[in-house]
């Protein structure tokens, strides 16, 4: 299960939410389905279950959810803003 550091700042806004890496200063905007996928992931979520709450809110086949998923949580992975 990844989880955000603990030197990332989340922060929900009116159309997303930004993730703030507070080591490197650098900021991170995500969109409203980027910011539920953080969002479950501060909840305790796992991959698997980030997937079916996707699929249930939105238009969007299982699949393709699991694929976005998956590439994000492995784009924040690399850039060192969730641990794996």
């Amino acid at each position: 299960m990844s989880r955000l550091r603990a030197d990332v700042s989340h922060t929900q806004t009116e159309d997303g939410a930004v993730l703030l890496d507070q080591r490197s200063g650098k900021y991170w905007r995500l969109n409203a389905t980027g910011a539920a996928v953080v969002q479950a992931l501060i909840d305790g979520a796992t991959v698997e279950q980030i997937v079916d709450r996707l699929v249930e809110a939105r238009p969007v086949g299982r699949e393709r959810a699991a694929a976005d998923v998956a590439a994000l949580v492995d784009q924040l992975t690399k850039a060192r803003l969730v641990t794996p």
